[in-house]
């Protein structure tokens, strides 16, 4: 395989475009110009508050109207890995996971940001020796992988160089490997915007942005792929379309993608393991804890989207969208789940016996280093109606 080369081709031009503002479901004004996002969590050790992290948090309908919010709902955030399930509908839509018998496991990890445990390096091996692929193909690198520390430190004691088989975003590299394979395209440099793999990528995303493949606003992820900018709100409502892609694709151009993205929900449904990771990885975390109800995605820089599915808000039978950015990028990840823990909760989703089993991640405790709680995570603000805001 050939070296990765640098290209200068994915470079951001020195301005870059100006990200459109949605307004379509219903407007809400934006943040007042110049002022401080709120505060969403309070760091408290001994009673004193000690830091915070400030940021935004939208829910939307099954229709996109904005139901519930505090801060800037069109704030402009990067996907990041959050675009993964989205834009792998051009994947599904190729045929390439019934040309390779892809399981629901083995779909959920191309949409996944793993930990790199062996289920999940196994499981995307299996596919790759199944189409004839190299890993050595992958071309997402290694940084910071696996993200597991007890499979790190194993690896480390056995001597073991991680490959980027065992990076967060192997799953999606594969991906692309293996829709290159299925449709004749080259597998070298694959990660290039121009690939064709990119471009059907993209081209899906726009389809659930609903936004012309022209105004998407690109930058290069760590991974070595485009990532894509917009507004908080249209993060909010394509998760509102993964949850019921059938019940919330009202127009000609999103029903196309219906068949694809259930596939993939039900997917990420049936194996939440897959999409992170059982030990200490909260988007699995969750979906385990509302099984069949939610699917959780997060993103880097403290990005999150939830799906939430047909009937599990009390009192709603349509489907709904959140999104959760914090402003620092919550470099310690304790702010995004504790805020999406207690969105959930003020939204009636989460009852006691779940908000149990959250709790290292609704208010994560502090501990000294015997092991004793001396300061805790703490949520604090209110998810507001959008009737009492106007």
């Amino acid at each position: 395989m050939p070296a990765r080369r640098a290209t200068t081709a994915t470079l951001p031009p020195p301005t870059a475009p100006q990200v459109r503002v949605s307004q379509p479901h219903g407007r809400v004004g934006r943040w007042p110009r110049g002022a401080a996002p709120p505060i969403l969590v309070d760091v408290r050790r001994g009673g004193i508050t000690e830091s915070r992290h400030r940021g935004h948090v939208v829910q939307v309908g099954a229709d996109g109207a904005i139901e519930r919010v505090i801060g800037d709902p069109q704030v402009v955030v990067a996907l990041r890995s959050a675009a993964k399930p989205l834009g792998l509908a051009a994947f599904v839509e190729s045929g390439a996971a019934d040309a390779f018998e892809l399981s629901a496991p083995e779909l959920a990890v191309l949409a996944a940001s793993h930990s790199g445990e062996d289920l999940h390096v196994r499981t995307i091996q299996a596919i790759l020796r199944r189409a004839g692929i190299s890993q050595a193909f992958l071309g997402c690198g290694t940084e910071n992988a696996p993200l597991d520390q007890l499979t790190a430190q194993r690896l480390a004691r056995d001597g073991e160089r991680p490959g980027a088989i065992r990076h967060q975003c192997s799953g999606q590299h594969a991906s692309f490997l293996l829709f290159a394979k299925h449709a004749g395209w080259p597998l070298e440099e694959y990660w290039l915007p121009e690939h064709p793999t990119q471009v059907a990528f993209r081209e899906a995303l726009a389809r659930v942005l609903r936004l012309p493949v022209g105004e998407l606003v690109t930058s290069v992820d760590a991974c070595g792929i485009l990532t894509y900018h917009v507004p908080l709100v249209d993060v909010a409502r394509a998760f509102a379309l993964l949850a019921d892609p059938a019940g919330v694709a009202g127009d000609p151009v999103r029903r196309t993608l219906v068949p694809a993205l259930t596939r993939i929900r039900d997917a990420m449904l049936a194996a939440p393991d897959l999409v992170a990771g059982p030990r200490e990885r909260f988007d699995t975390a969750l979906m385990r804890t509302l099984p069949d109800r939610v699917v959780a995605k997060g993103g880097a820089e403290a990005l999150q989207g939830v799906s939430l599915l047909p009937g599990s808000r009390p009192g709603h039978r349509v489907a709904a969208g959140l999104a959760v950015k914090i402003e620092d990028g919550d470099g310690r990840g304790r702010a995004r789940p504790a805020v999406t823990v207690e969105a959930l909760r003020q939204m009636g989703v989460l009852g006691d016996a779940e908000l149990r089993r959250l709790a290292p991640y609704h208010r994560p405790p502090l501990h000294d280093p015997r092991g004793a709680v001396v300061g805790e995570v703490v949520p604090s603000f209110e998810l507001a109606p959008l009737s009492e805001l106007r």
